[in-house]
């Protein structure tokens, strides 16, 4: 049975309109061990014959059976399996990849087979050895000259140990000595019992086989044997063996670490372009980070704003809600209730609050200020903090004591030598108060002001100011086991049957919290959505930049291909790139956002950036999928490449 058998087979390309018929009906034959040469003038057919020959290619009608197996039957990975395991392929252009060493040229191969790496390295200098490029087997091609370079491409070729040789033009772009050199390795080959096929249209290379087959307009027209030449019909060397195949698990293992030393290769040959790449990735991301760490950021101090009234807090106001007209004439918020509401479990505390305006002196100097009459469990309802002196207590709340707490405003104002105004009386209006505490001012939300603020017992303000035992307000703590929900509902239960109406509303600060926690959460889901957009677009640049990749490195996955890659060999390869650019976007976005923080810190100390390890992760996770959902096109557009159309582009 021959090694080769075609019957047949024809070749046609589509041709505008029409198609155009390169092979015509070949009947061929080649034994193994045979050495072959196929001759004609350009365009005859030649090329395309042993491209079907290799399985580079596959013909359009005809069958080709190789030892007795019918290629037709075979998928592309199976096809790549013979190209790995029984061909081995020496072009007149020598198609090295330029990224590679001379050595980790030859190995390619053997990668692909899932040799082991030390011994398809030992294997690989071993054929450079014999080959005379020992050294220069650290050598990229461009250090090399063009019959190097050939050595190199033979090299690769008996890599997998391949008994099938195919010569395409294998001195054609070399000189007469270099020539020479070439022919006298292949009559080497031959006479190790390899079977070796021979395109050219120099009848003095033919000359060096032992069959001629020449060939014309797509036709085989001459089919001779040289006698000149004696047939090898059995191996007469011992050939190198090849590295033994390895476990499935780590040969794929391997052609991963190829696929990803290829595309960090890839991305620093083209260092300008991937930055460029990445740049809309880098953008997104940053955009992405920066911005929940800005929402959160302004969140946290809303929320610090909202607890200087105090946390958890229940405002209790007379009247059916604010601007009620009729609320000035309602008497019946007492301090009765606040006491009687200070005994309920889920209280905290409990404070009346009165309030009225006054001007106030001290010395020469006097002002407008806000009196409030509050209880003693005023300042731990609403969590105001004591800078100086102390605070009064239920004594003097009991006494109708004349002391008075002022804030950190009201001592500014009238104390502006920066003394401690602790002890000193003031008057308001015609009622001298002794200042026995400072405390700071209200930070934001509701009841804040500019304006200085005085804290006198409740009991004074009715009996000295307002001449009204009625109450503005109670302010209620809300123990911090209990939703502060549930306790608006008790306490306006508690009221009504005091009361036996609802002559009082309340306010619910958790309420506002929560609305404005709401609020600020919309905003930067709304703003982190456009940034969003921006990654999109980012994976959209990813996706054209890796299409134009694939365009510009199709003689690379041509000389792949060839040399027995998998269709997922090339598909690895350029997902790993598309989403190696993803993830280093990722990196440098997330690390864009830090030193945005810490620059914006620099220039607004009032608040800054919170970030959220959380926002990091999920950012750093979307720009690895959008590597893989962008890149997988391009990738998949490489591996389905013709490898006879790569290598020609090439």
């Amino acid at each position: 049975m021959p090694l080769i058998n075609l019957e047949k087979i024809r070749r046609e390309f589509p041709s505008g309109d029409g198609t155009i018929t390169v092979l015509k009906d070949i009947d061929l034959a080649i034994e193994a061990g045979e050495m072959v040469a196929i001759v004609g003038a350009s365009g005859s057919g030649k090329s395309t014959l042993m491209t079907i020959i290799g399985c580079l290619d596959r013909p359009t009608s005809g069958h080709y059976r190789l030892s007795g197996a019918e290629t037709s039957l075979l998928s592309a990975d199976d096809l790549a399996a013979l190209r790995r395991d029984h061909f081995g392929f020496i072009f007149q252009r020598y198609h090295l990849l330029g990224e590679l060493t001379a050595l980790g040229n030859v190995e390619i191969p053997a990668i692909y087979a899932g040799r082991n790496r030390s011994e398809r390295i030992k294997r690989a200098a071993a054929l450079l050895e014999r080959l005379g490029m020992a050294d220069r087997s650290h050598h990229r091609p461009g250090q090399l000259s063009g019959g190097q370079q050939q050595r190199v491409s033979i090299a690769r070729a008996l890599m997998n140990n391949a008994n099938v040789i195919l010569a395409d033009e294998p001195t054609g772009a070399l000189d007469k000595t270099s020539g020479e050199d070439v022919l006298r390795i292949l009559d080497e080959l031959h006479a190790e019992g390899r079977t070796v096929v021979i395109v050219t249209h120099d009848m003095g290379v033919a000359s060096r086989a032992e069959r001629i087959i020449e060939i014309s307009d797509g036709q085989i027209v001459s089919d001779r044997r040289n006698e000149e030449r004696k047939k090898v019909t059995a191996a007469a060397k011992d050939r190198a063996a090849a590295a033994p195949v390895r476990l499935a698990v780590a040969a794929w293992l391997d052609r991963f670490r190829e696929a990803f030393r290829m595309a960090l290769l890839a991305m620093k040959a083209h260092q300008l372009r991937t930055f460029l790449t990445m740049l809309g990735i880098i953008i997104g991301i940053a955009s992405v980070v920066s911005v929940v760490a800005l929402g959160q950021g302004t969140q946290q101090r809303v929320l610090a704003n909202i607890a200087s009234l105090g946390t958890n807090t229940l405002e209790i106001f007379a009247g059916k809600d604010f601007g009620d007209t009729r609320s000035g004439k309602i008497t019946t918020l007492v301090a009765s209730d606040a006491t009687e509401l200070a005994k309920q479990p889920y209280v905290a505390a409990v404070t009346p609050t009165v309030s009225t305006s006054s001007t106030v002196r001290y010395r020469a100097t006097e002002a407008s200020a806000l009196i409030n009459g509050v209880g003693d469990q005023y300042f731990a309802a609403t969590g105001m903090k004591l800078s100086d002196g102390r605070l009064f207590d239920a004594s003097s709340v009991h006494r109708i004591a004349q002391d008075v707490v002022i804030d950190v405003n009201a001592k500014t104002t009238l104390f502006p030598d920066s003394r401690s105004p602790v002890g000193q009386v003031i008057l308001a209006g015609k009622v001298p108060l002794r200042v026995v505490g400072v405390v700071q001012a209200r930070q934001g939300g509701f009841g804040s002001s500019q304006s200085p603020s005085l804290y006198i017992p409740y009991t004074t303000a009715q009996t000295r100011f307002l001449g009204s035992t009625s109450l503005r307000s109670i302010t209620v703590r809300v123990s911090d086991n209990v939703t502060t929900s549930l306790a608006e509902q008790a306490v306006s239960e508690f009221l009504m049957k005091r009361h036996g109406a609802k002559d009082f509303f309340i306010l619910n600060t958790d309420d506002i919290r929560q609305t404005i926690t709401s609020t600020t959460q919309t905003m930067t889901l709304l703003i982190a959505a456009i940034a969003v957009i921006s990654l999109i677009v980012g994976g959209i640049g990813v996706m054209n930049i890796m299409l134009v990749s694939v365009s510009e490195r199709v003689s690379e996955i041509g000389v792949r291909m060839a040399v027995g890659a998998r269709q997922g060999d090339i598909l690895r390869q350029f997902l790993i790139e598309a989403i190696l650019v993803c993830m280093i976007g990722g990196l440098l976005g997330i690390a864009a956002a830090l030193g945005f923080g810490g620059l914006f810190s620099m220039f607004n100390a009032s608040f800054g950036f919170v970030y959220s390890t959380a926002s990091i992760v999920v950012s750093f996770l979307c720009s690895s999928v959008i590597g893989v959902m962008f890149g997988y096109l391009p990738a998949r557009s490489a591996s389905r490449l013709d490898p006879v159309a790569a290598l020609a582009k090439g």
